[in-house]
């Protein structure tokens, strides 16, 4: 077995016995043992009592985090003309039509959000299977199908969290970084919380949110009071 660094090890034994506990503890302790010698991303994950499998058990959406990520979001837009020439004044990283479908085909994904035009969906769609597993296919229903690209570009580089329940009924997503105030995660946690509270499925049935768990890049998990975190 392989032998544990003191910091994984005072990590550990900081979290030990720590079980759902509030908001604010859990972002003490996750905060307090993020001594990565980089910035650490905090990340939250939710495992909810949904099948996505099913159409009226799928959780998706996107939320505004007040805080940010703190990450540098690349983002790509599908447009032609007009469109164009706004997602470029408004800070896309890369913009194209069926020149940049090429490029995605070749192998090449520099970005980290895409949005599209509803007229550029032709093209769009012939992307579905390298896109879809990356979760980047744009979507109406999170916003990156539409023909307000400005505010799309907005909305990506300034902090909104896109979440999609996977398979087996987990929601993660990075809600911020190590360097972030304890009132700063705290606040981006209940955000991103609530955003999935609200996004409920109608074929949701029993218990909707089974656990909630917070942890940084290098360091253990803790579970949060789903109570306390839902304001329940």
């Amino acid at each position: 077995m392989a032998k544990l660094g003191k910091r994984t090890t005072a990590a550990r034994e900081a979290f030990a016995g720590k079980e759902n506990v509030t908001v604010a503890e859990a972002v003490s302790l996750v905060k307090d043992n993020a001594k990565a010698k980089f910035d650490e991303t905090i990340e939250i994950s939710l495992v909810l009592g949904v099948d996505p499998r099913h159409a009226d058990q799928m959780v998706r959406g996107t939320v505004s985090l007040p805080n940010g990520t703190g990450k540098t979001v690349r983002v790509a837009v599908f447009a032609k003309g007009d469109k164009a020439e706004e997602a470029k004044a408004a800070g896309a990283d890369i913009v194209g039509a069926e020149d940049l479908m090429e490029t995605v085909q070749g192998g090449t994904i520099d970005f980290d959000r895409c949005i599209a035009t509803p007229d550029m969906m032709g093209v769009v769609g012939r992307l579905g299977k390298v896109l879809g597993p990356r979760n980047l296919m744009p979507n109406p229903r999170v916003g990156t199908v539409t023909m307000d690209v400005a505010q799309a570009v907005a909305d990506a580089k300034g902090g909104q969290v896109q979440f999609k329940a996977e398979k087996a009924g987990v929601v993660h997503a990075g809600i911020g970084k190590a360097s972030f105030s304890a009132e700063q995660i705290e606040q981006n946690v209940l955000a991103f919380v609530d955003a999935v509270q609200k996004a409920k499925p109608s074929g949701a049935k029993g218990t909707y949110m089974k656990k909630i768990a917070l942890t940084s890049t290098m360091g253990p998990g803790v579970s949060l009071d789903i109570a306390n975190a839902t304001g329940n």
